[in-house]
C-alpha cells in the first residue's frame, strides 16, 4: 500500500510539474524580431503561377506594380504560427496604399491550411497560395520557415528575414510605406 501511494504521489508531482511547464512555456519562445536584412544587391523577384486555397491559379506577375510581401511557411511551424496574425494586421493597415501579402504554404494542401486558418484568432484576408512540392520556395533560396521577401514596385527583392518576425511593428512599416512611396 505505501508503495502505491509513493507511486501515486510521484505520478501527481510528475503532472503538476509537467502542467506548470506547459503554462509558463512561453518564456521558451523568443520574441518576434522585427528586423529586415536589405538585400546588397536588389534582383529580380521569379515569376510563378501557383494555386490558391481555393485551387484558382495565382500568378505572381498579377501583381506587378505593387510592393509585395512574399512569407514562405507552414502550419506545423511555430514562428510561422505566432507571425500570421501581425502579418494581417500589416496588410489590413496598408493594402490601400499598393500593397500585397502572399503567404505560400509550403508541402500541404488546400485541406490542411483552411483548417489551420480556421482556427486563428484573425483569419486571413491576404492571398495565400500553395507550394506543395517547393519549387518556388527553392527557386528563391529558402532554407528554413518562415521566410519572408519584400519585393518593390519594379519586381525587385530589397528585403529578406528568416525567422518569425511581428510584421506590423513599425520599423516594418516604415520600410514598406518607403517603398510604396518610391
Amino acid at each position: 500500500m505505501i508503495k502505491q501511494w509513493v507511486k501515486l504521489k510521484s505520478l501527481a508531482t510528475t503532472a503538476l510539474i509537467l502542467t506548470s511547464f506547459s503554462l509558463h512555456a512561453s518564456w521558451l519562445q523568443p520574441p518576434l524580431s522585427h528586423t529586415l536584412t536589405a538585400v546588397k544587391t536588389p534582383f529580380m523577384a521569379k515569376d510563378f503561377s501557383l494555386p490558391d486555397v481555393d485551387e484558382e491559379m495565382v500568378k505572381f506577375s498579377a501583381y506587378r506594380g505593387k510592393v509585395i510581401l512574399i512569407n514562405f511557411w507552414a502550419t506545423w511551424c511555430p514562428p510561422c504560427v505566432r507571425e500570421m496574425p501581425s502579418m494581417e494586421r500589416l496588410y489590413r493597415q496598408l493594402k490601400k496604399d499598393k500593397f500585397v501579402v502572399i503567404a505560400i504554404d509550403q508541402m500541404e494542401d488546400e485541406d490542411q491550411v483552411f483548417a489551420f486558418t480556421g482556427q486563428l484568432s484573425i483569419e486571413p484576408t491576404f492571398t495565400l497560395l500553395l507550394d506543395k512540392n517547393s519549387k518556388v520556395a527553392n527557386s528563391y533560396g529558402v532554407k528554413g520557415l518562415p521566410t519572408t521577401f519584400i519585393i518593390d514596385k519594379k519586381g525587385r527583392v530589397r528585403y529578406r528575414a528568416i525567422g518569425g518576425r511581428e510584421l506590423d511593428h513599425a520599423q516594418i512599416k516604415k520600410i514598406i510605406k518607403q517603398l510604396i512611396a518610391e
